[in-house]
């Protein structure tokens, strides 16, 4: 029997996350946008979108490609949801900046 974690939640998420990443052939920004989509599709909350951010400003995906990607879903998911991404995905990168700016000081 494995050994319990004090965060069995959150390594069972990056296990689901390193099980993904091993089996696609999308390329890295192709993937992020996919996953972009999904939470978007969910009605992720912010804190689902900061665990992407920095991975898709590292593979070259720009503000344009997210705004792009939520165009291209937005009548799959409808408007409530698009703007409920949009709204999320801008409070995420807020934390993200926020976390950059503590790490800086």
């Amino acid at each position: 029997m494995p050994a319990e974690t004090d965060s069995p939640v959150l390594e069972t998420i990056a296990a689901l996350t390193a099980a993904s990443l091993e089996r696609s052939d999308l390329s890295d920004d192709a993937l992020l946008m996919v996953r972009i989509a999904a939470l978007a599709a969910v009605d992720a909350r912010p804190i689902s979108y900061v665990a992407h951010v920095g991975p898709a400003v590292e593979s070259g995906v720009t503000i344009e490609d997210v705004q792009n990607v939520l165009v291209a879903v937005a009548p799959i998911i409808g408007t409530a949801r698009t703007m409920s991404a949009a709204v999320n995905i801008t409070e995420a990168l807020g934390l993200v900046i926020a976390v950059m700016d503590e790490d800086d000081e």
